[in-house]
């Protein structure tokens, strides 16, 4: 039986995991074939003293966008997903493939991860970038992964407690059908050292509590993100796909404290282990 394809959409790190550089090896992990297709390539993350790299040119990009067409990734793909992106020109690039893909493929499913900002930066991409994912990419999303911050941006409605987040749903105007999951939510009636995701969609609500870990590592989101996606291409439903990245995420993390990395680390035994079980 032929692995489902993933045609992954994200930036690439030479050192460290974020973006694709976090997606890849849990995809893959879990039996999928992926396509990974780089919006920027950097040395590494900001959060060190100096960068190195930059986002692909929209020439370059478009070039691998036709790539994927020629050798027919986006017909057969069951899924796209798509993370940060570098600048307007590819921003715009990218939406222009994903409706194109889902016209060309009635059965592939858009996974965006709007990879905009969170409560303590701000936002970190240009305005025009984020326009793009409120005007664009979310309107053909099936599964979209934003955090409260990201929310409120797109909307313009504060993420404070449970009842804000139906409203908001509502006015990301995603694909019919679609389903949001609200990542690290702390809400008015959030137990105390705990997270929640929230999963909305046409069957209701569900809510997932997490325990809270004392550290904030870049690339927690992607690496989430890619582990519910697994767990979707895999055959398990949505709210048990959520569970499944929580704990999994969580292991990551831990083990990155243990071993003081500044980013999540992908290295733990029990972490791999879990991942062949899909």
């Amino acid at each position: 039986m032929t692995p489902p394809l993933v045609i992954s959409i994200q930036s690439q790190v030479v050192m460290g995991h974020v973006g694709n550089s976090a997606a890849l090896f849990p995809l893959q992990a879990a039996g999928l074939e992926i396509a990974a297709i780089p919006t920027v390539v950097f040395s590494n993350t900001p959060h060190y003293p100096t960068l190195r790299g930059s986002a692909l040119p929209a020439e370059f990009f478009a070039d691998l966008l036709q790539g994927a067409w020629e050798r027919g990734l986006p017909q057969r793909a069951e899924y796209v997903l798509t993370g940060y992106i570098g600048s307007v020109e590819v921003a715009r690039l990218m939406a222009d493939f994903v409706a194109r893909a889902k016209a060309a493929n009635p059965r592939l499913r858009y996974f965006c991860d709007p990879v905009m900002g969170d409560e303590a930066p701000g936002l970190y991409v240009p305005a025009a970038i984020a326009e793009v994912f409120k005007d664009s990419l979310l309107p053909l999303a099936d599964f979209a992964s934003p955090n409260p911050f990201e929310i409120s941006w797109l909307t313009g409605q504060p993420i404070r407690a449970l009842e804000d987040l139906p409203r908001a749903a509502k006015a990301l105007r995603m694909a019919p059908g679609a389903h949001l999951i609200a990542t690290g939510c702390v809400l008015a009636d959030t137990m105390p050292g705990m997270l929640e995701s929230v999963v909305l969609g046409p069957d209701g609500l569900s809510r997932h509590p997490t325990p809270r870990l004392p550290v904030s590592m870049v690339g927690t989101g992607d690496l989430f993100t890619a582990l519910v996606l697994a767990g979707l291409a895999r055959g398990r439903g949505l709210p048990p796909a959520v569970e499944f990245a929580q704990a999994q995420t969580s292991r990551a993390l831990a083990e990155a404290a243990r071993l003081g990395a500044k980013e999540v680390m992908l290295t733990d035994p029990e972490f791999r282990a879990a991942l062949l079980t899909l």
